[in-house]
């Protein structure tokens, strides 16, 4: 009787989450991503905490890391101990961070931010409206030294201004590349001041940033283009929350809107869309067809949103996405690449420990050794 093969064991279903990748120019270890993750706790003058090398370089096995919403200026912050890339302070501060990274191995990006009308005038210089593409105030609260509070009523940005707010964007990009980040992603979601100009909700403007798509698209694709331009397109990405109502948004038609602002993109060739499926935070099952976006970019496209280890490789093994973005897991499990490799317990997250505070809740959380 001749010999029978021996059947080969099937491959772990999770294997392909933990495959190198190419983002652009960046060559990334796996597919798993830490998403962008507000801590508010910036030091003086909205320097990155001295903690903030140790928080990020504890999680540099993620194929990528993406830094914390990070404001491209003073008038773009919109919470307390936030931190900025427009000072020179900042941009040593945030040094500190990338090598810090980098010398464990990782790769990380900046989130570049600007609030728009999520601001209260106590955080803007001279204490002035905020800025927003209408006079619409959000039905929202931000964090300020006198604790929890309504935004403050924006004024409407003139389109004088627009220019030199497209200049900001790519100063903010070229201090970030100067501060050692591998790229940016322009936080064009959640409700911030790009994410105003593309709905209608909160867009009422009647000048060639608003009305139709065309024109409601038209800031996020001049800022990323500029963007690009100051540090080539193959280190850029994209945030983008086609659906989510967080910060008091709404847009009439969201899936035509979305697919010209993912096409419009694409001419770019920027290396990334990073998108939210459903509400920030919340509910996935929103009538959306995100799988109409990602047939509209060459680029990688990142998801987001109550991902777990099953349903992130099911994600790439089926080719709805390149890469998963994790949040709240990466905050309580620093080793969240070899928890999801070994399929290990995770630690339990400290909600009273997400905002503010020291190195509780922030730096200590254990790893599995």
């Amino acid at each position: 009787m001749s010999a029978q093969p021996i059947a080969s064991a099937a491959p772990e279903p999770a294997a392909a989450l933990f495959s190198p990748l190419r983002v652009g120019a960046i060559a990334v270890a796996n597919r798993i991503v830490m998403a962008p993750l507000t801590r508010n706790r910036a030091a003086a003058g909205n320097v990155p905490s001295p903690l903030a090398a140790a928080y990020y370089a504890q999680r540099a096995s993620a194929g990528l890391l993406i830094a914390e919403a990070t404001q491209i200026c003073p008038e773009g912050q919109g919470y307390m101990a936030t931190p900025g890339i427009h000072a020179p302070a900042q941009i040593a501060g945030w040094k500190i961070v990338t090598d810090a990274v980098h010398a464990a191995g990782g790769r990380i990006v900046l989130q570049l931010w600007h609030v728009g009308r999520i601001s209260h005038t106590s955080l803007q210089p001279g204490g002035v409206a905020p800025v927003a593409p209408s006079a619409i105030a959000a039905k929202a609260k931000t964090v300020t030294t006198e604790g929890l509070v309504d935004v403050s009523a924006p004024r409407a940005l003139r389109p004088d201004e627009l220019p030199a707010l497209i200049e900001t964007y790519r100063m903010a990009a070229r201090n970030a590349i100067s501060a050692g980040f591998d790229g940016v992603e322009v936080h064009a979601a959640n409700g911030y001041l790009i994410d105003q100009f593309l709905r209608d909700g909160s867009n009422h403007r009647k000048d060639a940033y608003g009305g139709s798509i065309e024109n409601r698209a038209r800031l996020l694709i001049e800022v990323t283009a500029a963007v690009a331009a100051a540090i080539g397109a193959d280190r850029v990405g994209a945030r983008i929350s086609p659906v989510s109502p967080f910060n008091d948004m709404s847009d009439s038609a969201p899936q035509p809107l979305f697919e010209h602002a993912v096409e419009q993109l694409d001419a770019l060739r920027i290396a990334y869309i990073h998108v939210i499926e459903g509400e920030t935070g919340g509910r996935r099952d929103l009538d959306f067809d995100f799988a109409a976006l990602r047939r509209r970019f060459r680029g990688r496209w990142m998801v987001n949103n109550g991902y777990d280890r099953a349903s992130a490789a099911a994600a790439i093994n089926t080719g709805a996405a390149d890469l998963v973005a994790f949040g709240r897991l990466f905050i309580a499990n620093p080793d969240l690449v070899r928890r999801l490799r070994e399929n290990a317990p995770l630690n339990a997250l400290d909600a009273s420990t997400l905002y503010g505070g020291d190195a509780h809740g922030y730096t200590d959380y254990p790893a599995l050794d």
